[in-house]
């Protein structure tokens, strides 16, 4: 997992839109890059939406929101459909982005083990390091966090 201070891995992958989205193009901007388990559960529906509803805030803020899950491009596209999310959400079925940010591991659901996201937020600022990471974030909270994260609230 990268550490604060350090440059935040690059990596490319393809949003609901089929866009190529590749951190680098964001240079210059601060970006709140969630990882998520799963489109359409209950938690990260409540962030997901979370982050629609304070959209324009984090805009007026200068942050760009990309959300990570190892859900593919059609998954995320119905998903966002279905909220109104403004944001981009990258596919990562091979788990690639995941594994380079060090929240891809074990996780425990019911008494289960299974290979899986740890929802984690890291906080780039405009020279692509890592200025912060929210480590298991407040759905219902998370541009709270975000903005308290980047020191902007």
């Amino acid at each position: 997992m990268p550490e604060v201070g350090q440059r935040a891995p690059d990596f490319e992958g393809i949003d609901q839109h089929g866009r190529r989205i590749r951190l680098r193009d964001f240079l210059g901007k601060k970006v709140a890059l969630y990882f998520y388990p799963k489109d359409d559960t209950p938690g990260c529906t409540k962030q997901a939406c979370s982050l629609r509803d304070g959209y324009a805030r984090l805009q007026a803020a200068g942050i760009v929101v990309l959300g990570v899950s190892a859900d593919d491009a059609s998954s995320h596209r119905r998903f966002a459909e279905k909220y109104g999310l403004p944001f981009s959400l990258i596919a990562d079925p091979e788990a690639n982005i995941c594994r380079a940010y060090g929240v891809w591991g074990e996780r425990t659901l019911y008494g289960r083990k299974f290979m899986g996201i740890q929802r984690t937020t890291f906080l780039i600022d405009e020279a692509g390091l890592v200025y912060a990471i929210i480590r298991r974030p407040k759905v219902a909270q998370h541009v709270d966090e975000v903005l308290q994260g980047f020191g902007l609230q």
